[in-house]
């Protein structure tokens, strides 16, 4: 519950890390003709929540939450109010011009990863399974979208090992649930500060099709993390088919440089009431990763610790289904997860819940 409590907290400050502008400044900022529209005025928070149990399992990548908060749209990146005006010099010479009519964004990140082995009633070390470990976590997106392109680069700070809180959090919500703890935790990974600095680039191809009645597009994406957490290349899509698309880059999971999943343009079924504030659609996607490193596979990076071969190539196939009415839209992916590595018994299977609302 203390976890809890503090986690909440932490939401409340995010939620108000971005004080509402006056509303002369929502109609005109003057940059390169820059005008405010509805859509660039507004703020987006996600929830996500991701878990094995949709696939009836609680084994490997086994629980994670994850809460995003999408500044308005920014003339410039120095422009905005969430991050401190020491660092405005510095956010002007990023190399993220997307364009004369680019709009800006930047987005704050908390969030908590929890992995087991597939055997969690065993005290003893399991060599030839996956190590146990938590993930504590935050992250700073600055990203330069245009109507069909998004930019995106994120830098993530935190903690793996016990001061993650993983066996807090896991065990907490079984005693809750009154089903068998976790016996393994001593065999964690140790304490270990997490750096990640990811780039990804994502398109969306026909954009005209958003808001307009049935229609479908396809939005892929490529990008590049390196870390002491996660090293990886990346690429893949979704293809998108429904009623009142919205305007944004795709339904993501939880990984880093995903999606912001925040309007791009007034065409957007969540900035209108009645029934043009009401869209569903389906949609597919992959991802697939190229891997030189994966902390919780590889173990710790500068100490010795439970380790096993992991897999260079690893894929995500997925599917699901979004309903928007207004400002909120909640989805449901569900995940197929090829084998992560060499001693992994089955491929993975997780769903992936978000909930956004735009604000």
């Amino acid at each position: 519950m203390r976890n809890i409590a503090l986690f909440l907290a932490l939401c409340g400050m995010l939620c108000c890390a971005v004080p509402a502008r006056a509303d002369t400044a929502a109609q005109t900022t003057v940059k390169d003709s820059y005008v405010r529209t509805k859509a660039k005025s507004t703020r987006t928070l996600l929830f996500y929540f991701e878990n094995d149990l949709f696939g009836g399992t609680d084994q490997y990548y086994t629980n994670a939450v994850q809460m995003t908060l999408v500044s308005r749209d920014l003339p410039t990146l120095a422009a905005d109010d969430m991050l401190p005006d020491s660092l405005d010099g510095l956010l002007d010479e990023l190399p993220l011009e997307a364009g004369k009519d680019s709009q800006y964004n930047v987005s704050l990140t908390l969030g908590q990863h929890i992995y087991t082995p597939s055997d969690t009633q065993v005290e003893h070390l399991l060599e030839d399974d996956r190590p146990y470990a938590g993930y504590l976590y935050g992250a700073v997106g600055l990203h330069a979208k245009q109507h069909d392109r998004l930019d995106t680069l994120m830098v993530t700070m935190g903690m793996v090992g016990p001061a993650a809180l993983g066996e807090f959090a896991q065990n907490g919500v079984h005693s809750v649930r009154n089903i068998p703890t976790a016996k393994g935790w001593e065999n964690q990974l140790h304490n270990e500060p997490a750096l990640m600095v990811t780039f990804e680039r994502a398109w969306r191809l026909n954009p005209e099709s958003s808001g307009s009645g049935w229609g479908w597009d396809v939005l892929p994406h490529a990008g590049l993390t390196a870390g002491n957490v996660l090293t990886y290349a990346n690429a893949g899509g979704e293809v998108r088919f429904g009623y009142n698309l919205p305007a944004d880059f795709g339904t993501s999971l939880i990984r880093p440089g995903a999606a912001i999943g925040a309007p791009t343009d007034d065409d957007d079924p969540r900035l209108h009431a009645g029934d043009e504030g009401f869209g569903v659609y389906f949609f597919a996607g992959t991802d697939l990763r190229a891997v030189a490193r994966n902390i919780f596979l590889d173990g710790n990076t500068f100490t010795s610790s439970h380790h096993v071969a992991k897999k260079t190539l690893v894929a995500d196939v997925n599917g699901g289904i979004a309903l928007m009415y207004g400002r909120y839209r909640v989805s449901y992916t569900h995940v197929l997860r090829t084998r992560e590595f060499y001693s992994q018994e089955r491929r993975q299977h997780f769903g992936s819940l978000t909930f956004a609302v735009t604000f």
